[in-house]
């Protein structure tokens, strides 16, 4: 089966490409930017370039996007064409080809505002049933190609699996709170409780769905760590996160201690991945249990993969305030 894999410059696609390379699968990779996973240089958008590419081709990856990160330097139109209309050049191609299995990256960016209750209520409980409510342009453009892919399955019987990724990232926050309260690792190890994903599990849960999606037909599933926490511990999260944190793992207090990191003080959301993990048979290996081994160890909490794929960034300009402006 060759899968074409698209951002294959990107963090995922990159990570994917050295996944199918080295178990000898074969597997093209696209981008707009060239590097040394990137075997075809061109834009979603150029049929004539996705076209020049499907013969052979039995699955697709999309993971090539506009970010978040964007929303500040981009336009909105830049949007839409990347993460809409792009997707659908795909979609057309795939089915004008016979493709049989369709994954399409999306993101838990696409609940926006319902991630965050009002001031006085629970963390919210994020489930793949919670109504997404985007709060910015790149919300909308993830949940229109959402509902492109789930159009193309109801009408072209085009088998896709959507899936919501956390946040796996290397780059720090783009919150200058979060940057200046917290070393990135703190934060980062912080947000394996409940809002990130190493890489590698990424990478397994996109591979798990191409091979899945004639199966499913269509579905979303939220792939993010798996969290320690239960709907019981909602209310205290929000409260006091550092209790709930201390009272299901009573070694992390000196851990933390030794590194001189800090819990946050509260939490707003957690994600859960109980339906990847049943439907797709998604066993994530990356989570707090595993920061808290690796810092008893002395070791690294993130996987090989994440290391080798490393850092990129998402402009090509230097920001003299972080690592990217934001916008809302």
């Amino acid at each position: 089966m060759t899968i074409l894999v698209t951002g294959s410059a990107g963090h995922l696609g990159e990570a994917l490409m050295r996944k199918l390379r080295a178990a000898g699968r074969p597997a093209v990779g696209i981008d707009i930017k060239p590097s040394p996973f990137t075997d075809h240089v061109g834009s979603i958008n150029d049929r004539d370039f996705i076209r020049k590419r499907m013969p052979h081709v039995q699955a697709i990856i999309h993971t090539a996007t506009l970010h978040k990160p964007h929303v500040a330097t981009h336009p909105h139109q830049d949007f839409i064409d990347t993460n809409i209309s792009g997707t659908l050049v795909l979609l057309e191609e795939a089915v004008a080809a016979g493709v049989a299995s369709f994954v399409f990256t999306s993101t838990t960016s696409t609940f926006g505002a319902a991630l965050t209750p009002a001031p006085g209520l629970p963390a919210a409980w994020i489930t793949e049933d919670v109504a997404p409510i985007p709060k910015n342009i790149y919300g909308v453009t993830k949940l229109s190609a959402e509902h492109l892919c789930q159009l193309f399955f109801r009408k072209r019987r085009l088998p896709v699996v959507v899936l919501r990724t956390s946040r796996f990232f290397p780059e720090p926050d783009d919150s200058i709170d979060m940057r200046s309260g917290y070393v990135t690792a703190n934060a980062q190890a912080n947000e394996l409780l409940y809002r990130r994903l190493d890489i590698e599990d990424a990478v397994d849960a996109h591979l798990l769905a191409v091979e899945r999606a004639p199966e499913i037909g269509f579905d979303r599933y939220i792939v993010s760590a798996t969290t320690p926490f239960s709907e019981a511990d909602l209310d205290e999260l929000r409260r006091d996160a550092p209790a709930v944190v201390h009272r299901l793992f009573p070694e992390a207090a000196s851990l933390y201690a030794a590194r001189g990191w800090r819990m946050f003080p509260q939490l707003d959301r957690v994600y859960v991945n109980s339906r990847a993990r049943s439907e797709l048979g998604w066993e994530p290996g990356y989570d707090f249990r595993g920061v808290l081994s690796a810092l008893g160890s002395g070791g690294e909490f993130r996987s090989a993969l994440a290391e080798a794929v490393g850092s990129k960034g998402y402009h090509d300009t230097v920001f003299v305030d972080g690592p990217y402006p934001v916008s809302g």
